[in-house]
């Protein structure tokens, strides 16, 4: 295409990461796909992808993953999709320090690192565009998903402002809002609360039975579940249009939610979210 973009893809593993990369690219974007384990990134290359190994938990890892892909677009980014996020389960009194620092680590302190590194390249090009792949918990909260609610409240705030600040400067930034998606999210979710939570000594141990039911459900696990496509659309607006919106819904949940956010008492609203 005749306005094809050099993109960079955080969380290209799977689900919404590995989608959009791959209809970006028949797009004709030149698109720099990136994953924490070497062995996805060896499949991506496989697949056809130019690709960089980057953690968003390690410092040093984003500033070589950056450091490798100006040299492969010598020295050019177009836009950049923060994409890569996991979901740390669990009541948030049963939430240690470490844990909900290392949910941070990469939801929040490498999107932002990695953001920062990219923002002067595209400020001398006088044109970019950042693409904040949120949550419909990143303006509603729901119960045991508070480190991961946390982390996207966090983003959205940080993006919110880093938009004002950006002003007139040719970047333009985007917050997508999924609800859900069809993923490896829960099964990742799983084996973190596996890890990091001891339901046998918690208060909330007989809600953590349902919970770990849900997380283990082959398939959608809510009503109104998206395929990853449904992301993919409103990121190829986010990158194409030539006026992106700032906020992107993507399933019925977040519009509704949305919506309800605006017209209900906050106690009302928790009352509806406890059901949920």
């Amino acid at each position: 295409m005749s306005n094809s973009k050099i993109i960079l893809i955080t969380g290209c593993s799977s689900g919404i990461g590995y989608t959009t990369a791959h209809i970006l690219k028949q797009r004709g974007h030149r698109v720099i796909a990136s994953a924490r384990q070497q062995h996805d990134v060896d499949r991506l290359r496989e697949e056809g992808f130019e690709t960089i190994k980057l953690d968003l938990a390690d410092s040093a890892s984003i500033r070589q993953a950056v450091s490798e892909m100006l040299i492969m677009t010598e020295g050019r980014i177009d836009a950049l999709f923060n994409n890569g996020a996991f979901g740390q389960p669990g009541a948030v009194e049963d939430l240690s320090r470490d844990v909900l620092r290392f949910q941070f680590e990469t939801n929040f302190f490498g999107t932002h690192e990695l953001t920062n590194l990219l923002i002067p390249i595209m400020r001398r090009q006088g044109q970019g565009r950042i693409i904040y792949n949120s949550s419909v918990l990143g303006f509603v909260a729901m119960t045991y998903r508070g480190a991961y609610n946390a982390s996207k409240f966090a983003l959205e705030g940080l993006a919110d402002t880093l938009r004002l600040e950006l002003k007139g400067t040719g970047i333009d930034l985007s917050i997508i809002e999924p609800g859900p998606i069809l993923s490896d999210f829960r099964k990742n979710a799983f084996a973190l609360f596996k890890k990091n939570i001891d339901p046998s000594n918690s208060f909330h141990k007989d809600r953590y039975a349902a919970m770990e039911t849900r997380l283990q459900k082959e398939g959608p696990a809510v009503p109104f579940t998206l395929p990853p496509e449904a992301v993919a659309e409103k990121v190829i607006h986010a990158l194409e249009s030539k006026r992106p919106k700032i906020r992107y819904y993507v399933t019925f949940p977040t519009y509704l939610f949305g919506y309800l956010k605006r017209i209900l008492p906050m106690s009302w609203l928790d009352t509806l979210l406890l059901k949920v």
